[in-house]
């Protein structure tokens, strides 16, 4: 007879645990969504100003997102996107190429120095990069990379140089491809640099992925580093500065629902990115488990 009360509970008791979990996760999700409509919300709202005493707006318009790309007398918001662009898109490619060669050296040779570099590395990773943020600027202003044009080599340089250094989820990755793989394509001749390229990079998209993600967002959404070394250079102000300019007492009356406009603007090409990418995530994670 207990055996029988026993299978009766248990399938009641799991379906509540189950109801109770996806309550949860549900209310997560609300949590999680509900800034992200609300900025839409605001992106089409009619009305000015900052505060309003509905949650949905009285009149929608697309007047926002038209302004953002005619409206140039005060906030140049294309040319602080078409900046972010150019500097994120540099920083991903050396980064990514900085982080990879860092961690396959770190899992692969066997060097002198090897782990006290490591342990460095992660010594270091425990200090936030905005430690260094004078001294980086005035070793850049002795260099001539704080005027002009030169502003962007400057933003690509301080995004990049140090990207080596957070090497150790790639190289964690790195680890677990089996080093019997590198050892049969040496035997039959490749170089280390024919086993990096053809053999652990085709097994390394799910890492390769994930390293092109982080490299161009952390370019994308900065604002402290390009505040500093932008200055008063609105030229080649990024749209994280643009945007924050919008918030400025002088602005925000007229453009605070411009900057919602603008944050779902930028919001594009972080997700396509991501959409684009997940294909290859996706495929090399097949591919590492069928290795």
């Amino acid at each position: 007879m207990e055996t029988k009360k026993n299978a009766i509970k248990s399938p009641l008791g799991k379906r509540l645990g189950n109801l109770l979990v996806h309550v949860f996760l549900a209310a997560l999700a609300v949590v999680w969504i509900f800034p992200v409509v609300w900025i839409i919300l605001i992106s089409f709202r009619a009305e000015k100003g900052s505060y309003i005493t509905t949650f949905i707006p009285k009149h929608f318009t697309f007047d926002n997102y038209i302004r953002l790309f005619t409206d140039r007398n005060i906030l140049n918001f294309p040319q602080m996107v078409w900046n972010t662009f150019i500097i994120a898109v540099f920083t991903c490619i050396i980064s990514t190429f900085f982080v990879l060669s860092v961690s396959y050296c770190t899992s692969r040779l066997r060097f002198k120095l090897r782990k006290p570099f490591m342990n460095m590395a992660m010594i270091l990773g425990l200090f936030p990069g905005i430690m260094s943020m004078v001294a980086v600027y005035f070793i850049l202003k002795a260099l001539g990379l704080s005027e002009g044009a030169m502003i962007r080599v400057a933003l690509v340089i301080v995004y990049s140089a140090c990207s080596g250094m957070g090497f150790q989820i790639a190289k964690g990755f790195f680890d677990t491809i089996p080093k019997g793989i590198d050892e049969a394509a040496m035997v039959d001749g490749a170089t280390q640099w024919d086993v990096f390229t053809k053999i652990t990079i085709p097994l390394s998209k799910p890492i390769i992925v994930y390293t092109i993600l982080t490299s161009f967002i952390g370019p994308w959404v900065d604002f402290i580093f390009a505040k500093v070394i932008c200055r008063a250079n609105a030229k080649y102000y990024t749209v994280a500065i643009g945007l924050w300019n919008m918030l400025d007492k002088e602005y925000i009356n007229s453009w605070y629902t411009c900057f919602a406009a603008g944050a779902v603007i930028i919001s594009i090409p972080i997700a396509t990115l991501f959409l684009v990418m997940q294909k290859f995530y996706v495929d090399g994670m097949t591919g590492a488990v069928k290795g």
